[in-house]
Order: structure tokens, then C-alpha cells, then sequence
């Protein structure tokens, strides 16, 4: 029986990719996610899918015996003018639509279907076009503070232009690779989501600081330094996403065999998370891993200038 060891593994990906490839393989699917929501931007004029807390509008869940699409196709008969533009099953037998902003006289309308047809069991929220315009300018100036905040950071620890570029580089490429797999699946921009990309700028930012101060401050081989750094770092990661797993499942698929309800916020952000951190592997340990290797290949400024002066 064979056992599982991590070093040959981590010896045979070192030696099968060469430091171009390494950093090809992630630029290149970086350029293909910028595209991809460029496309999309071009397409609806947002590159992901914008939740009701950014759009504005009305999100109604209510009770029924039906499938969500014979809910979704009621209320679009019902409401031909404002009808739902989403429509999903929320679990122990609810069902979740999405309404665009509406006119007084249409809400009151459609608060008088439901009390008709539905009774007291159900949930309606309102957000108004006005406020989800304000959200989505904060969600914005979070992001471009976080990056910024990340990058003093970054470069007052290793006071290099190289590793610090790579580990916003690599911060940059989780964030939008993880929203254009959300664009792909459908995942809406939130309040929730919003806060899982920026968690990811954490994430991505520990193992990358990992490995540059692994491969900067210590001394040893390059492959002997990047070997160490991946054993702790896959094992931080591996057991983050472990646990993001495990509370996607539960948050998603608990109403299939329980009286527990999907919960659509908590399942959304574990999906972003899991996007993020399966993307981080690739990008800390290919792509800012090819470029640390590539920049201590080269030789460091203060590196020549001492040799110069020993001859």
C-alpha cells in the first residue's frame, strides 16, 4: 500500500514546470477572466450579476407546494409589467424571487397578492434603487482601500518592488478570477459576497507572505525553501477549504434531508471562498512562486553591488 507523501509530490511539480510556465499558466487565465468580464460589462453593464442590495428592487420568499419555476411563472403572469427576474428554491418548500424596482402603486399591488394567495408566511424586503447605488460605490471604495492598504503593507515589510508587485499581483488575479467563476455560476453580487472577496485578499495575502519571506529571509536552496513553504501552505489552505466545504454542503443541501433551510447568503459566500482559495493555490504557488524564483534567479541590485565591490 502505498503512503502519501508531499515531498515527492511537491518535488515532481517543481521539476515538471519551468519558471516561464509557471507564470504563464496563471496569466493566462487571468487575461481569459479579464475578457470574460469585460464581455459581460459590455453585455448587462456589470460584470457579475448585481444582487437587490446593489440594483435596488423587492425580494419575496414565500411557501409553496410547487416547483419554484411554476411559482416564478405565476407571478410573471400575474405581474407581466414588473415580473420576477430570478427565481430559486430556498429550501423546506420555500421559494425565492427577485423583483426589479418598482412604483408605489405596483408594490401595493403585488403586497395585496400576496396577503391574498399566501397569507402571513412569507418575507418581503424592500431596497431602493437610490440606496443600492450608495452600496455599490462603498462595495467599490472598499475594495480599491483594501488593495491600497494591502500594498503599503506589503511593501514597507520587504522594501522590494518585485515580491511586493507579485503578492498584489497574485491578490488581484484570486479577486478576479473568483468573480468571473461567480459570473459563470450565477453567483449575484451582495453585501455577502462583497465581503468574501475582500476576505480573500487576506487569505491570498497570508500564504503569499509565507512563501516571499520564506524564499527573501531564509537561507537555503530556492526549491529547498519553496518546498517548505508549500507544506505549511497547502496544509493552511487544504484545511481552510476543508471547512468552507463543509459549510457550503450544509448551507445548500441541509433542507434536502432535514426541516433546516437553505440559508442562500451563508451558501453564497462559501462558494465565492472556495472559488478564491482554489484559485490562490494556483496563483501563490505558480504564479508568485515563477516570479520570486525568476527575480532571485536574476540576482538582487544589493547582491551585484557587493560583489562588484569585493573585486
Amino acid at each position: 500500500m502505498k503512503t502519501f507523501d508531499i515531498d515527492n509530490y511537491i518535488d515532481s511539480y517543481l521539476g515538471r514546470f519551468s519558471t516561464k510556465q509557471m507564470i504563464a499558466i496563471p496569466m493566462i487565465l487571468f487575461l481569459i477572466s479579464l475578457l470574460i468580464l469585460g464581455f459581460s460589462f459590455y453585455t448587462t453593464g456589470s460584470p457579475v450579476e448585481l444582487g437587490v442590495e446593489f440594483t435596488g428592487g423587492t425580494v419575496l420568499t414565500v411557501v409553496s407546494d410547487f416547483s419554484y419555476e411554476a411559482v416564478e411563472e405565476e407571478f410573471t403572469s400575474q405581474f407581466p409589467e414588473t415580473p420576477p427576474f430570478s427565481a430559486r428554491d430556498a429550501g423546506g418548500g420555500r421559494v425565492m424571487l427577485q423583483f426589479g424596482p418598482m412604483s408605489e402603486a405596483q408594490q401595493t399591488q403585488l403586497n395585496d397578492y400576496i396577503s391574498s394567495n399566501y397569507g402571513k408566511d412569507v418575507s418581503l424586503k424592500h431596497m431602493s434603487a437610490l440606496y443600492g447605488e450608495n452600496l455599490q460605490h462603498s462595495a467599490i471604495k472598499a475594495v480599491i482601500y483594501a488593495f491600497l492598504g494591502m500594498a503599503v503593507i506589503v511593501f514597507f515589510i520587504f522594501k522590494s518592488v518585485v515580491p511586493s508587485a507579485a503578492v498584489v499581483l497574485s491578490a488581484g488575479s484570486d479577486i478576479i478570477i473568483a468573480a468571473t467563476l461567480m459570473d459563470l455560476f450565477g453567483i449575484a453580487l451582495s453585501l455577502g459576497t462583497v465581503a468574501a472577496l475582500l476576505m480573500l485578499i487576506g487569505y491570498s495575502v497570508d500564504s503569499d507572505i509565507l512563501l516571499t519571506t520564506r524564499l527573501l529571509k531564509r537561507r537555503g536552496g530556492t526549491d529547498e525553501k519553496i518546498r517548505a513553504a508549500m507544506k505549511t501552505g497547502l496544509t493552511m489552505t487544504s484545511t481552510t477549504m476543508a471547512a468552507f466545504f463543509v459549510l457550503f454542503l450544509v448551507s445548500t443541501f441541509a433542507g434536502l434531508i432535514s426541516s433546516f433551510s437553505r440559508i442562500d447568503i451563508i451558501s453564497d459566500i462559501s462558494a465565492v471562498l472556495l472559488f478564491g482559495l482554489v484559485t490562490d493555490l494556483m496563483n501563490t504557488w505558480m504564479l508568485n512562486t515563477g516570479i520570486l524564483k525568476w527575480h532571485l534567479a536574476r540576482g538582487t541590485p544589493e547582491k551585484k553591488g557587493k560583489g562588484g565591490r569585493k573585486r
